[in-house]
């Protein structure tokens, strides 16, 4: 076949220029594509090349033979078979054909080269003739190759697949990650050597990508034989998918341990803060280790049980708690029911009895067997326990409970840093139970202490004396609030009331001290509070007590004519503590202030003191009381007694216990930061009986009186 030189395109022309112009537009195209065209003949065996196709193989037309050997003689000897046998099939089957080849020029230069054409067959189907094209690939194949040899080179896996979701390139770490050889690879399908990855986001995000034309980011776990994370990048090409794969298995791995860590550091920061706060506000070891049963779970297991043993030694389980909420009430009920049926030598025994940390891989093999047949058995089967850690919470030297987590479903068994972690966890709750116990026993003491100074109010004549006291919850020491209320020779009633300032053992010394002191000074008749405070300062100072308080002492006096009209004197005296509140009978709130404020006692033992008085009609309720009820961290003593005063009005109406218990509740619904002291007295009226709340009468004998 020889080819056409070039001619030029006529602008205007007879029929037929169109078809000429639109000739030479393909020449000039296939002459810039650098493409060859031949033309076998198959019953003659002369085979015809353009001059491009010759040059592309290096011969001259003298040189060329016309027929199939002169081709088959610059193939490289490596790719003579795979390309004759591609030109026969095409043959045989009146077909196409297509091969890529490299031809050995006779320079010594090797090129690459694509062919392709097409088999024409006669009418009884036999192939006769054979027309194709070739061009030089040789740019693209260093491209290609310059590409393998940077995707050898990397140290990140990749791999492309064809349309057919079949391998077409595997790189030296693809191999590696993969775990198979690339021989094992190329040309096999995706989905068949990888079956796992067939529904998983692998599957979703490769099809993904190839149908939204998208790149897709993603990370994902496979499963065994490879059993590791990869974060994969897959993108869409004209061949198919090309996708750069990392293992980050490790990384993953690091991350999670990470979180696991995390996770331990927040449950033992909140188990330290609910000890704290459930255990400061009193001894609630339940509500305490109901929050720590809570913690744990499910950063230490999916399940736990808590088991105190009390004072006396015994053992309950007292908090659980389930990471599924439709098995929490079962787990409770497995907590009610395992102590009583569990056999001596269970885990959780066998650690509150010698103290150590035991581990149970397989709960349901020894545990199982040993549950009695009922309503236990079927909770525990309900939980399906797969391994179990049971922590005794020693502190000091003593057990004083036990913490058993367990994993259900095949999790994991706790590693060495759960172990750790868990044995913080009891440690630190141990150490907080017995601070508790240690807590409430100094408290329980200071209080007792404190109460056997403080003696039961006397029952005048138509006087109702109640008193209250409360220890501060978040202090074991014995505080300084004190009060009192005694009768005089001559019948009159004595109310004090006092805040040492401190809280210690010193704090209680000085204010049975005083409460002594007042009450051989205010005993003596016609002693009024004000002179009862004056003698008190001199007797500080003289005594070299070396103690400063505040203190009220009030006198609720009357005549035979106020006693006629029904009234009553009330005269007090105020060394720098809270004013009294008086409550009329109207409902009416009053403060009782001086015309001045005065010192408080320990400060100048000259200090100029004065009685104040008031005349009221009964009935009226009288109230002292000491800065632990009004005054606090989050509120100022001012706002404090504006509060009490709104709770006076609203309880007015109750009786005088019951609004003394009501101020408490209302002020101090949490308990108290300072010890509280409280005294009341109602003024009932004397022209009828004494009301049955009130008591008794009961004054005690004044001798000489």
């Amino acid at each position: 076949m020889r080819p056409h030189p070039p001619r030029p395109v006529p602008q205007d022309g007879p029929p037929g220029a169109a078809d000429a112009a639109q000739r030479l537009r393909l020449e000039l195209a296939v002459e810039a594509a650098g493409i060859g065209s031949f033309d076998w003949d198959l019953v003659t065996g002369q085979l015809d090349w353009d001059d491009r196709l010759l040059d592309m193989f290096g011969y001259s037309r003298e040189q060329w033979g016309e027929r199939i050997e002169a081709f088959a003689a610059r193939l490289h000897p490596d790719d003579v078979d795979a390309t004759m046998a591609a030109l026969q099939h095409a043959i045989d089957t009146c077909g196409a054909y297509d091969a890529e080849f490299r031809v050995a020029l006779p320079s010594g230069e090797t090129r690459w080269v694509r062919g392709r054409g097409r088999a024409l067959c006669d009418e009884s189907g036999v192939a006769v003739r054979l027309l194709g094209a070739a061009y030089d690939t040789t740019s693209a194949r260093a491209a290609d190759q310059h590409v393998a040899r940077v995707l050898e080179a990397m140290n990140e896996a990749f791999f492309s697949l064809d349309r057919e979701w079949r391998f077409a390139y595997v790189n030296r770490r693809a191999e590696e990650v993969l775990d198979r050889p690339r021989a094992a690879l190329v040309g096999g399908d995706i989905w068949e050597l990888f079956p796992h990855a067939v529904g998983s986001d692998f599957e979703t995000h490769y099809r993904g990508a190839v149908a939204t034309g998208q790149e897709r980011v993603f990370e994902a776990h496979y499963p065994e034989p490879l059993d590791a994370w990869y974060e994969v990048r897959a993108w869409p090409t004209p061949d198919g998918l090309s996708v750069y794969f990392l293992d980050v298995t490790e990384r993953r791995r690091a991350e999670t341990q990470a979180r696991e860590s995390a996770a331990r550091l927040r449950a033992l920061a909140e188990i330290s803060a609910a000890m704290v706060e459930e255990l400061g506000r009193g001894r609630d070891e339940r509500g305490a280790l109901q929050r720590v049963t809570e913690a744990v779970v499910p950063v230490f297991a999916d399940w736990a049980i808590a088991t105190l043993v009390d004072e006396d030694g015994r053992m309950r389980d007292v908090a659980s708690w389930h990471a599924d909420p439709a098995l929490r009430e079962t787990t409770a009920r497995y907590a009610q029911l395992r102590l009583a049926s569990v056999q001596d030598d269970a885990p959780v025994l066998q650690a509150l009895g010698s103290g150590q940390v035991l581990t149970v891989e397989d709960v349901r093999a020894v545990i199982g067997p040993t549950l009695p047949a009922g309503e236990v058995r079927e909770v525990f089967d309900r939980l399906a326990p797969d391994t179990a850690l049971t922590l005794p919470m020693t502190a000091h030297g003593r057990t004083l409970g036990a913490l058993s987590l367990y994993r259900s479903d095949g999790g994991r068994a706790a590693d060495a840093d759960d172990v750790a972690a868990a044995r913080q966890v009891a440690d630190r709750v141990a150490l907080a139970l017995d601070n508790a116990r240690l807590h409430d026993q100094q408290r329980r003491l200071a209080e007792e202490l404190q109460r056997s100074m403080l003696t039961a109010p006397p029952r005048p004549d138509h006087a109702e004396v109640v008193v209250r006291y409360l220890p501060a919850v978040e202090a074991a020491q014995v505080g300084g609030d004190w009060y009192d209320a005694f009768l005089q020779p001559g019948g009159a009633t004595m109310l004090v009331i006092g805040d040492v300032v401190g809280h210690d053992i010193a704090a209680a010394a000085a204010m049975g001290q005083l409460r002594g002191l007042v009450r051989g000074i205010a005993f003596r008749e016609g002693a009024t509070p004000a002179t009862v405070l004056a003698d008190l300062d001199v007797a500080v100072h003289g005594l070299e007590m070396h103690t400063m308080a505040t203190a009220i002492v009030a006198r609720i006096e009357q005549t035979p004519e106020q006693r006629a009209a029904g009234t009553t004197t009330l005269r007090w005296s105020n060394a720098g503590h809270p004013p009294p509140l008086l409550l009329r009978g109207d409902g009416g709130v009053e403060e009782l202030s001086g015309p001045r404020a005065e010192l408080m006692l320990g400060v100048d033992p000259t200090a100029r003191r004065t009685d104040s008085a008031v005349t009221v009609d009964r009935p009226a309720t009288v109230l002292l009381y000491t800065d632990g009820l009004v005054e606090a961290r989050d509120q100022l003593l001012d706002e404090g007694i504006t509060a009490l005063r709104e709770a006076l009005t609203d309880l007015a109406d109750r009786p005088l216990a019951e609004l003394c218990d009501g101020l408490l509740a209302r002020l101090r619904p949490h308990g108290v930061a300072d010890d509280v002291a409280l005294v009341a007295v109602r003024l009932h009226p004397e022209d009828r009986p004494r009301p049955p709340e009130a008591g008794l009468e009961h004054v005690p004998p004044v001798p000489g009186a």
